[in-house]
């Protein structure tokens, strides 16, 4: 029975050296960990890219205002997506959704107010 030669996870050449070793350098165990993690990675890139430009939308919207009333339409049209959120503050007017401080609640159907930092609504 022959003693078979283990090879790098990555590129599949023969390793040198350690009985243990997994990859022939640092670049194949780079490439190999990248490759992993990959589509996890661009996942949370994506989300994380609609909740900046969502929170950039909010932001424009309010402008210097503490609290402003806007269609929800002209959100829409410059692309603010509302199933993204960071996280919600329940109040005795409803629930508020924020992405990171700016936030909006529904106050009839098709307006929003839109605020800024949850402390206000304390």
């Amino acid at each position: 029975m022959q003693n078979a030669q283990k090879k790098c996870l990555y590129c599949d050449e023969p390793l040198k050296g350690r009985a243990d070793k997994k990859f022939c350098d640092d670049q194949c165990r780079a490439n190999y960990n990248y490759h992993l993690t990959k589509d996890a990675n661009n996942t949370v890139r994506n989300i994380n890219r609609i909740l900046k430009k969502n929170r950039a939308l909010l932001e424009e919207f309010l402008g210097n205002e503490k609290m402003k009333k806007v269609n929800s339409k002209h959100l829409l049209d410059k692309g603010f997506q509302f199933r993204f959120n960071t996280h919600t503050l329940q109040t005795q007017k409803g629930n508020y959704k924020f992405c990171y401080e700016f936030g909006y609640l529904e106050i009839e159907p098709g307006k929003l107010l839109i605020v800024k930092n949850p402390d206000l609504l304390k």
